[in-house]
């Protein structure tokens, strides 16, 4: 058996692959002229030992050139073994992208590229340590299609029929880590079901945050954008600092957003067509029993193909006011985007739908009386040229659209207030809209409250339209950033 690595993009490796997920592996013996490592070709299990360098090696010189080392298996257990896995890196490639390819009698089986710092000036090593939770070698017997990224042309898909629903996409971003550790690289694994102990933390106790952001197609066709990723990885950072989840830090959230992206790129619509929604994931998988934080944790994103977020489209919707039941309450977690916060306005929203409205305005639980927000989006009210939406005092959501939304009326000459609404303020307001990253701008055509219905000015020569299409013409890349709040992908 031989073991190479391969410094170039390849792309095609034979008909028969081997999809082994490498990612690094804790405690690995490895000394100056040998290395062991599992690999797997979906039926049973290879530990292999990697001998040294063969003599005559060289480092690159431009060329495209291919390394090997030589392999001999040394043990094979059965395929449902619980094992961790390995990667090795390579140098001489782009920062942070690293080819393992494994053969067999000189033809290639499996390429898998890895996401790794580019700090070492060695033909190959292994890159740092980090633990994995255990998988069965079963598990990972899927179609590989050579590389992590979608070369293919755009997906099978139509593109003037995209609703806001789950549509699987090529691959998704993994990182793990326990509490005490930092999350360091990660890894793309095809799209696919992922295992937990029924005793994780996120399946108990809840213990878990979700993000939300999207991708757009640019004009040219030349690349993507990302509209102020950071402050989703902000958000999540205070979120795991609110639920005792460790967090990503800022460039490693991006980082792994970007790559998401260019692994699932044949799925971003085309422009005016919609936009590929981004879902970072944050959750306890460590077992738990006692009410405790979990001691392992994963990082996810996956992505799919998005139009519209209502099934109005882009027409005016309609809430209603439920004074009930109660989406946060002082001292929860109301301000962070925990997964606790959203089933319990299921009932509500449900309700509502039933009854012909669009979704739920909610109201805050001690006075009953103050606007917060509907199930999945800030809330906005136009009175003349001032510009109102509830205060973020700890139940409410602090949205990146609200923000920017906030940011551009500002620039545009609006005054705009951040305070308590009122019922009697909403009630006598010119416009309503909402905010969010899947709603964008939405404008509200009604509202009803017990019984009684309140309608609001919609079409094209509204505020709410004009902030719609500002905010949106930046995050599309059709006008130019002047706040510097895209951030492009190629």
């Amino acid at each position: 058996m031989t073991v190479s690595m391969d410094r170039s993009d390849a792309r095609d490796f034979g008909p028969n692959y081997w999809d082994t997920d490498y990612v690094n592996l804790r405690g690995i013996q490895r000394t100056k002229k040998q290395t062991l490592l599992m690999v797997t070709d979906g039926n049973r299990l290879m530990m292999v030992k990697v001998l040294r360098q063969p003599d005559g090696v060289e480092q690159e010189t431009g060329e495209r050139q291919r390394a090997a080392v030589k392999a001999e298996v040394m043990y094979s257990p059965p395929a449902c073994m619980f094992i961790s896995w390995t990667c090795f890196s390579t140098t001489f490639v782009r920062p942070r992208l690293r080819w393992c390819v494994v053969s067999d009698s000189g033809e290639a089986m499996s390429a898998r590229r890895v996401l790794v710092p580019a700090s070492t000036n060695i033909l190959y090593r292994l890159t740092s340590w980090r633990r994995i939770a255990s998988r069965s070698a079963s598990s990972f017997h899927q179609p590989c299609v050579g590389t992590a990224r979608s070369n293919e042309e755009n997906a099978d898909i139509n593109w003037d029929d995209l609703g806001f629903g789950h549509v699987p996409t090529d691959y998704m971003y993994v990182m793990r880590c326990s509490r005490d550790d930092k999350f360091s690289s990660g890894v793309l694994n095809r799209y696919g079901n992922i295992e937990l102990s029924p005793s994780a933390g996120v399946l108990n106790y809840g213990q878990g945050l979700f993000e939300g952001l999207k991708a757009y197609q640019k004009q040219d066709g030349s690349g993507f954008l990302l509209f102020r990723p950071e402050e989703n990885a902000r958000r999540m950072q205070r979120g795991a600092e609110r639920m005792c989840m460790p967090s990503l830090s800022v460039v490693q959230f991006i980082h792994a957003v970007k790559e998401t992206v260019l692994a699932n790129k044949r799925w971003v619509p085309p422009q005016g067509k919609g936009s590929l929604y981004i879902r970072p994931l944050l959750i306890g998988i460590g077992p738990v029993l006692g009410l405790a934080p979990a001691p392992d944790y994963m990082f996810l994103i996956y992505a799919a193909p998005v139009g519209t977020y209502f099934k109005e489209g882009l027409a005016p919707i309609n809430l209603v006011i439920d004074d009930k039941i109660h989406r946060a309450t002082p001292g929860g977690t109301g301000d962070v985007k925990t997964i606790s916060n959203y089933a319990p306005a299921l009932k509500a929203q449900t309700e509502a739908k039933t009854k012909g409205f669009t979704d739920v305005i909610y109201l805050d639980s001690i006075n009953k009386k103050y606007l917060e927000e509907a199930s999945s989006c800030n809330l906005f009210i136009v009175k003349g040229d001032v510009i109102s939406t509830p205060a973020t005092m700890g139940t409410i959501l602090p949205g990146v659209t609200r923000k920017s939304i906030i940011e551009i009326a500002i620039d545009y000459g609006f005054r705009v207030e951040e305070r308590l609404v009122s019922l009697e303020d909403l009630l006598d307001a010119d416009e309503v809209f909402c905010t969010g990253t899947a709603v964008v701008v939405a404008p509200v055509s009604s509202i009803t409250y017990q019984d009684q219905r309140y309608e609001y000015k919609t079409g094209t020569e509204t505020v709410t339209q004009k902030l719609y299409n500002i905010l949106t013409a930046i995050q599309m890349g059709l006008v130019e950033d002047r706040k510097n709040w895209t951030v492009e992908i190629k």
